[in-house]
């Protein structure tokens, strides 16, 4: 059976794994596992989108695809008077997050099951943060950007990061398109980090 990590309910063996990382001068400590994503290392392309975005204190925050939940859990820590919500379409995903949550001592965090926005019920987020599954193509990443937009306060900032040769251009011209205009913010390891506001 060919599953993916965007699958609802992966149906591979349990096969866990610890990851101890250090991101944005905190040691994290992640319990992973099969049918998720990237899960015998923080991929090069996350490490770079939480080297890059910038999360103020009392931000509202969105993690959509949040996978075991790196990006969620260090936004946490850098929005410690706000608020995180992380989601995920993979069931498995989904458990993961909930236990790095407790193992990351992360109590400003939430995790729900949501195909997309479809169970994202609040439209005044500060910052979304989103390493698109472009494995799934762009009639599933694309969406995810349109929608985006309305999730997101005015002024609001949405940072997704995107494999140089997979796509990169062809995101950043999509984000223009919903947003008015692209930043990159950041790039490197063959990834490039880009910012929409929602003017």
């Amino acid at each position: 059976m060919n599953e993916h990590y965007f699958s609802q309910n992966p149906e591979v063996e349990h096969d866990f794994h610890e990851i101890v990382v250090e991101l944005r001068g905190r040691k994290y400590i992640f319990l992973t596992d099969a049918g998720v994503f990237s899960r015998k290392r923080i991929d090069r392309g996350t490490e770079l989108l939480i080297k890059a975005m910038q999360i103020k204190l009392s931000d509202k925050v969105l993690d959509m695809g949040c996978g075991y939940g790196p990006i969620g859990i260090v936004a946490a820590d850098l929005a410690l008077e706000g608020q995180v919500v992380m989601v995920d379409i993979n069931q498995r995903a989904v458990e993961l997050a909930k236990e790095n949550l407790e193992r990351n001592c992360i109590t400003n965090a939430r995790v729900i099951l949501s195909d997309g926005f479809s169970n994202v019920e609040d439209k005044d987020f500060d910052v979304i943060l989103m390493n698109p599954p472009f494995r799934a193509g762009k009639k599933v990443v694309y969406p995810l950007i349109e929608k985006s937009r309305e999730h997101l306060k005015p002024g609001g900032l949405l940072y997704t990061v995107c494999r140089t040769r997979q796509g990169a251009k062809s995101l950043a011209k999509k984000i223009e398109k919903v947003f008015g205009e692209v930043d990159e913010v950041d790039k490197g390891s063959g990834y490039r980090v880009y910012c929409g506001i929602k003017r």
